[in-house]
């Protein structure tokens, strides 16, 4: 369900599926014994509306919905979205444009790509009333699944808002 705005608690987004601060593993891990308690990586996933369309095109369907995926966020004017560096930070809303103290709400960290899965494709198959498209998804979604995000600083997102990348920095030697 699309909402104008959303507050995150340093666990993510209260009541949904991924909130916390820890998650279990799985397959995802598949060094560690499943159920193993991690530190919760997943708070958010995040689509973008221009990727969305790219792979809705390869498949073959008029459009991909974000909550088809469990997409929490959809971020649209950000170049090559789900190519952002893991430990990058997007800061959402303020009128500070990268310069002096940060004036907006929420920042969110860059866990990670979000690797297409069949279960993803599953729900698009289920959707779109085309059964094929379980495994299709896979590889039509390759490189354009999103992000995977983590709240680094807790606060209001907002339909509209600016969101700024922040770029991992390096350590200084």
């Amino acid at each position: 369900m699309a909402a104008e705005r959303l507050l995150l608690d340093q666990a993510g987004i209260p009541g949904d599926l991924h909130h916390g601060a820890s998650r279990l593993s799985g397959a995802r891990e598949p060094w560690l014994p499943r159920g193993t308690v991690l530190r919760n990586d997943r708070q958010l996933s995040a689509l973008c509306p221009v990727e969305l369309a790219e792979v809705a095109a390869r498949l073959g369907i008029a459009e991909l919905r974000p909550e088809w995926l469990g997409g929490n966020l959809s971020i649209d004017g950000l170049a090559a979205f789900s190519r952002i560096a893991p430990g990058s930070r997007l800061a959402f809303g303020g009128a500070w444009a990268g310069k002096g103290r940060f004036d907006g709400g929420a920042v969110l960290r860059v866990e990670a790509y979000n690797f297409p899965c069949r279960q993803a494709g599953r729900a698009v198959a289920d959707a779109a009333s085309r059964p094929g498209l379980e495994f299709a998804f896979v590889k039509a979604a390759a490189e354009l699944r999103g992000l995977v995000l983590s709240v680094d600083r807790a606060g209001p997102i907002m339909v509209g808002d600016p969101v700024l990348v922040m770029p991992p920095t390096l350590p200084r030697s």
